[in-house]
C-alpha cells in the first residue's frame, strides 16, 4: 500500500461544523507539541480518547431508544464496533511503544475530560458530536500517513507486527510494523467517512456516498 493517502476534507457548512473543525485543531496543536514525531506514543494516549465516541454514542443512542421506544436503525452496533476497533488500535500499539509514566497519566486526564465533555456534546448536539469524530478520523488518517512516511525514511524501525495485530486483522505471519499502521489507517479513513455520513444524515443532508464505504476488508490490505 502507497504511503500517499487523499485527504477526503469536509468542508464546514455552518457555524456547528466551524466549532467541531476548530476543536480538532486546537486539540492537533497540543498533541503536536506534546508528541512530535513520536507517532507510536502518539498512537497510544490518542487511541485511549479515539474509543470513547462510540461508546458514547451507542450509550446514548440505547437509551434514547429505549425512553422513546423505538428502533436505533443499526447506529447502535455501529458505533460499537467503532468503540471496539479503536481499543484494538490501542492494544497493538501498546505492544510497539510503551507509554512512559507521564503518557499514562495523561491518558487519564484526557481520557475522563473527553468522556465528560463529548458526553455533554452529543446530549446538546449529536450532529456536532458526529462530525468533531469524523475530523478527528481525517487528522488521524494524516498522523498515520506521516507515521508510514517515518518508517519509510528509515527513522522508524520497521519492527515485525504484533501478535494480536496479526491476529485481528488477518495478517500474514511475517507482517512488519508498516502493514499494521497501513491497516489501521484504513480503519481511520473508514471511520472518518462514517461519522460525516451520520452527521449529514442527522442535518437532514443527503450523505456524501462516494467516502462511505463497507468496512475494510483487512484480510487483503
Amino acid at each position: 500500500m502507497p504511503t500517499e493517502q487523499p485527504r477526503l476534507h469536509r468542508q464546514p457548512s455552518d457555524l456547528a461544523d466551524r466549532f467541531a473543525l476548530g476543536m480538532t485543531r486546537l486539540l492537533r496543536f497540543f498533541a503536536d507539541t506534546l508528541f512530535a514525531k513520536r507517532y507510536g506514543h502518539r498512537a497510544i494516549v490518542l487511541e485511549t480518547v479515539a474509543a470513547v465516541p462510540g461508546m458514547v454514542g451507542a450509550m446514548a443512542t440505547h437509551l434514547r431508544c429505549l425512553r422513546r421506544m423505538v428502533g436505533d436503525d443499526g447506529w447502535i452496533r455501529r458505533l460499537m464496533e467503532e468503540a471496539e476497533n479503536e481499543r484494538m488500535h490501542l492494544m497493538t500499539f501498546i505492544e510497539v511503544a510503551r507509554p512512559t509514566a507521564f503518557e499514562r497519566l495523561l491518558i487519564l486526564v484526557a481520557q475522563w475530560t473527553f468522556y465528560v465533555g463529548f458526553f455533554l456534546l452529543y446530549l446538546v448536539s449529536r450532529r456536532t458530536a458526529h462530525r468533531l469524530v469524523g475530523y478527528f478520523e481525517e487528522e488521524a488518517v494524516l498522523s498515520y500517513t506521516l507515521y508510514l512516511a517515518e518508517i519509510d525514511a528509515g527513522r522508524v524501525r520497521n519492527v515485525a507486527a504484533p501478535a494480536i495485530a496479526i491476529c485481528y486483522w488477518k495478517l500474514a505471519d511475517d507482517a512488519k510494523l508498516r502493514d499494521v499502521v497501513c491497516v489501521v489507517r484504513a480503519d481511520e479513513a473508514h471511520h472518518r467517512d462514517v461519522n460525516h455520513g451520520l452527521a449529514d444524515q442527522l442535518s437532514g443532508q443527503p450523505a456524501d456516498p462516494a467516502p462511505v464505504a463497507p468496512y475494510p476488508d483487512h484480510a487483503d490490505t
